[in-house]
């Protein structure tokens, strides 16, 4: 028997900056809706004050009801210490939804949490794959996907990839990209607040993955390419803070020079202004290539792989891998004007924040994915109920 339920407490967990950029548009919806608490719970996975603290300011996200403080450490030690501050979290406020966004480390811990709590999970950003299980990433998309009780998708790859894993039908739902919405809301202003002084034609670099960066070898390489482009163009580098380590660990400031320039790491709509006005983007960031693809400015894209494709066969994404020739070729053919152009994928409208709160209120509250027992804490997936 199906018992319908009331929804009033949802428990929003996020750690790092893609996951402010995707929570504000939710937090926002939900908090137009009648007989909703919300609670934000900020892991402190990202804790430098411009890759996390000024994000909230920006994005007008309201300052967490919780911090964790968990901070930087290996992926083992990082998820564990979430999972053990986070537990006694979720007891107390006993949520009747928990929902987390992307693929970061805090994103599987809360799953796991969650699971072992009996704590219905949503998970913004579902279905996405690499198919490559050496990136960090894809094991806590897998982890939270199968864990999840409602999987929220962004393209609709997401949804093909979840139906080949077995995922029930019924607990998926195609919402559209919710970064989008972010993207749209504060584009305006960003394109204000692009740092004064740029070049009128300059290449915007970001690498951040270890795949990249760890390696002194494919990193001295990206760099040498680069600069081979400073006779027609600037490339203006904000630099991660693990980057930041990797060149002076590897001696290879001496690169960065002349056109090739290091920034600090910027926030939200500095960067976002620096995106809109760039000839090309060169990176190897999931969010960028999504960002590039609304804005239709051309991506490449240094890796082998990408989890969202949408922005590849629809967008102005280009994968060029670890092939230096192959990226050099691209940057031409953009500096001679023919580079990419797309379009915007299926429900990249500015919207996905409204749906996803529609799905929320409609599946929890209506008693769609579960039946209740007699304790409230209590939920049982309707699949597997008696």
């Amino acid at each position: 028997m199906t018992h319908s339920i009331q929804l009033t407490h949802i428990l929003h967990v996020v750690g790092a900056r893609p996951n402010f950029m995707k929570v504000a548009p939710v937090l926002r919806a939900l908090a137009m809706r009648p007989s909703v608490t919300q609670t934000l719970v900020h892991t402190g996975q990202h804790y430098d004050a411009n890759m996390s603290g000024v994000f909230f300011q920006q994005l007008g996200i309201p300052a967490p009801n919780v911090n964790l403080s968990v901070g930087a450490s290996s992926h083992a030690r990082q998820t564990a210490e979430i999972m053990i501050r986070l537990e006694p979290v979720v007891q107390q406020c006993q949520p009747d939804v928990v929902v987390l966004y992307g693929d970061v480390n805090s994103t599987a811990a809360a799953a796991m949490v969650c699971a072992k709590l009996n704590v219905p999970v949503a998970h913004v950003e579902a279905g996405l794959r690499s198919f490559d299980r050496t990136m960090p990433e894809e094991i806590n998309r897998l982890v939270t996907d199968r864990l999840s009780d409602l999987l929220l998708t962004p393209s609709l790859d997401g949804n093909q990839n979840l139906a080949c894993e077995g995922i029930a039908p019924e607990k998926v739902a195609f919402v559209g990209n919710v970064m989008v919405d972010t993207l749209v809301r504060l584009l305006p202003l960003a394109i204000h607040m692009a740092p004064a002084g740029l070049p009128k034609r300059y290449g915007l670099l970001t690498l951040h993955r270890p795949s990249n960066v760890d390696n002194p070898d494919i990193l001295r390489s990206i760099l040498q390419t680069l600069s081979e482009f400073a006779d027609e163009m600037d490339i203006l580098f904000p630099v991660h803070p693990r980057t930041r380590q990797r060149l002076d660990e590897f001696g290879l400031n001496c690169l960065c020079r002349g056109r090739l320039r290091l920034l600090e790491p910027l926030p939200y709509l500095e960067f976002l202004g620096l995106q809109h006005g760039a000839t090309c983007v060169i990176t190897d960031s999931g969010g960028i290539q999504e960002e590039t693809t609304f804005l239709g400015v051309p991506c490449l894209t240094v890796r082998e792989n990408t989890e969202r494709p949408a922005t590849v066969t629809c967008g102005t994404n280009t994968l060029v891998g670890r092939n230096m020739d192959l990226l050099a070729a691209e940057i031409g053919r953009i500096l001679a004007g023919q580079g990419k152009i797309g379009a915007k994928p299926d429900l990249w409208d500015g919207r996905a924040g409204e749906r996803i709160a529609d799905c929320l209120l409609e599946r929890y509250a209506q008693g769609a994915l579960w039946n209740l027992s007699e304790s409230h804490t209590i939920f049982v997936p309707a699949e597997t109920a008696q």
